[in-house]
């Protein structure tokens, strides 16, 4: 069973790179210029803070889980079982995990926001729409929002197996005891 796990997160924890590179190169990468009235301009990824927030996550997230790949290669490489680990070490993965998770969430709800104001604009505050002039801009945006909720979700089940993994530490027994001690109509709150 525990090998199966070790697979399962090791290509849980690929995907997660891939989606989340994938969006930061999608957005970062992205310029569009257009000439408007004699004007001319470039959107970049830096003319709204959401997307320049949402690129940093999504690129150290990629980064955390490529160097989490590296570990578990490694382990592998020696021969060790990288599941098991010291109490600290799995509360160390797991709160890096939620982190991560959690982080590339707000990162892509925030940059979601953002693109809908672009794509709709807001007219009691007069911001017109930007999504009809840079097409191509907007498009490559949405890929990379698509990304980051990919990248979540299967960030989440990542974390999911890192509780599974945490908990595993702690002993049954006492959390049985407790329950029968009071004839199993007791609630228990720990």
């Amino acid at each position: 069973m525990g090998s199966k796990v070790l697979r399962a997160e090791s290509v849980l924890r690929i995907l997660s790179l891939v989606f989340a590179a994938m969006g930061a190169l999608l957005v970062g990468l992205d310029t569009q210029t257009k000439t408007v009235f004699f004007v001319t301009r470039t959107a970049t990824f830096k003319d709204m803070d959401a997307l320049w927030v949402m690129t940093v996550v999504f690129s150290v997230t990629a980064g955390y889980h490529l160097l989490h790949l590296f570990r578990c290669l490694a382990f592998t490489w020696l021969g060790k079982n990288p599941c098991h680990c010291t109490k600290f070490v799995a509360w160390l993965y797991f709160v890096l995990d939620q982190g991560s998770t959690y982080a590339t969430f707000g990162a892509t709800m925030a940059a979601l926001q953002a693109a809908l104001v672009g794509l709709f604009g807001v007219g009691i505050l007069q911001w017109s729409k930007l999504c009809n002039i840079y097409t191509r801009f907007c498009d490559q945006v949405a890929g990379g929002i698509i990304c980051g909720l990919a990248a979540t979700l299967v960030m989440a089940v990542v974390s999911a197996i890192s509780a599974h993994r945490l908990f595993q530490l702690y002993p049954r027994s006492r959390r049985s005891s407790l329950k029968s001690a009071g004839g199993g109509r007791q609630w228990l709150l720990f």
